[in-house]
């Protein structure tokens, strides 16, 4: 591949200027600039266009944005804005979402194993839903009702359908190996519509399943629809949620679905399967990844004749662990002249301790490329800052929206001093060894604070 990079991979407002690539009438190399890099910068008109068509194919409470691709307050706070209901994982999503104004009638809550706290959180927020998982969970909601008085909660409840789905084994979690879920094939599923339905604790509404994610065939998200859709319209549900998972394009020669044709193939698909209810989906990483690219500044270019060249970053796999965690293919440009032909190749690596620390493992790259450049990677809007991580104590990059020529900062960089801000220094807390009725050794009953063991 020696041709620039395809403006089907670009956000949106992407154009070429006297200045190489501005993004919302901003170049990129001016953000560069003004907030260093690492940087995330994210297109919002792209955003909201993004927004709207997820709510004019499935309808105005048919999509769900899936917050874990990409969150912060600015973001939980444009999906409202723009319709959708925000779909949120943790206790911590849950709080941003609320902290960025969403009411908690537009929030669904999902996760495998929420605790106490996040389920008391919910509750007290009056989330809209929460999609129940598995039996402890509907054990922690019935002694929340009757212990803390918490009004029954309207659930949906996740179901494995025994379809698997995604480009890499990690994100495929519709399968009947799965921690996902109540299982449809082994009767799980139903018990649990019969408890959910007898339980003073839970009102129940509907069936809820995810197949996987970054699937660009719309076949494979379909399968999994019907087969949820005909137990949910078995049991009487009266919703139902098929998840997410739509693919983008990461690479010229992907050819993702739109959103107009997933909702023609699984309303299609669920229809076909007896369900007539209402339809919601989950999109995550089709709102948010093309729309945000990463900057990043070139340090250090090393030709080893015979082998390769490695181009060093100055960011890598704590900004985006895609590459090392799921096989995650990019392709990389230079801002400065994003029209440039791109006939040599190169690993693009990051400045980790780690081998494995590649963000573009065969790059095609303009010739002109030097020490000091900025380098661009498109399509990092989803899962870059949302998994990004403090590995060798790497300040997080800073997260900007663009928008008629204007930039915000979102998020801001993090600093050293962030970095050490949760450290403790003082003493240990004495925590014996119980032995018989008393603390070993002492006799103690409980607790007390000494000096930090030597």
């Amino acid at each position: 591949m020696s041709s620039p990079v395809a403006a089907a991979l670009l956000p949106l407002t992407a154009e070429a200027g006297p200045e190489g690539l501005a993004v919302g009438g901003v170049p990129l190399t001016a953000l560069a600039r003004r907030f260093g890099t690492p940087l995330f910068v994210y297109d919002e008109e792209h955003l909201r266009r993004r927004c709207r068509e997820a709510v004019t194919a499935f309808g105005p409470d048919g999509a769900a944005y899936a917050s874990k691709a990409f969150l912060c307050t600015a973001m939980a706070r444009l999906a409202y804005e723009e319709g959708m209901l925000l779909d949120v994982a943790s206790g911590g999503e849950l709080r941003v979402a609320l902290r960025a104004g969403v009411p908690g009638s537009r929030i669904v809550l999902h996760g495998n194993n929420k605790d106490e706290r996040e389920l008391r959180a919910a509750l007290t927020a009056g989330v809209r839903h929460v999609v129940v998982d598995s039996g402890d969970e509907m054990d922690r909601i019935e002694r929340l009702h009757a212990t803390e008085s918490l009004p029954p909660v309207r659930v949906l409840l996740r179901v494995s359908p025994g379809v698997a789905a995604g480009a890499h084994a990690s994100i495929q979690t519709g399968g009947k190996d799965s921690k996902f879920g109540f299982g449809v094939g082994d009767g799980a599923a139903l018990a649990a519509v019969r408890r959910a339905e007898s339980s003073p604790a839970m009102v129940w509404e509907g069936i809820h399943a995810h197949v996987g994610s970054q699937i660009l065939d719309v076949a494979e998200l379909a399968a999994g629809a019907a087969v949820v859709a005909r137990f949910a319209a078995e049991v009487g549900a009266e919703r139902l949620t098929v998840g997410g998972g739509l693919g983008v394009a990461y690479e010229s020669d992907q050819s993702p679905p739109s959103f107009a044709r997933w909702a023609a193939g699984v309303r299609e698909a669920a229809y076909g399967a007896g369900w007539r209810g209402p339809l919601t989906v989950e999109p995550g990483r089709s709102v948010v990844a093309r729309a945000g690219l990463t900057l990043y500044r070139v340090g250090t270019i090393k030709r080893i004749e015979g082998v390769r060249t490695y181009v060093s970053v100055d960011g890598g796999m704590s900004d985006n662990p895609r590459p090392a965690l799921y096989s995650g293919r990019y392709e990389a440009f230079l801002p400065r002249c994003p029209e440039a032909p791109r006939p040599a190749r190169a690993r693009v690596v990051g400045k980790h301790c780690e081998s494995g620390d590649i963000l573009i493992d065969d790059a095609a790259l303009p010739t002109e490329l030097r020490v000091g450049d900025v380098l661009a990677t498109p399509v990092t809007g989803a899962y870059g800052y949302a998994m990004a991580s403090n590995y060798n104590k790497l300040p997080r990059p800073a997260v900007v929206f663009v928008r008629d020529g204007y930039a915000r900062v979102v998020v801001r960089r993090e600093t050293e001093e962030d970095l050490v801000r949760l450290d403790v220094d003082g003493p240990g807390e004495r925590l014996a060894v119980r032995t018989g009725g008393g603390l070993a050794g002492t006799g103690a009953t409980t607790a007390s604070t000494g000096a930090p063991s030597r």
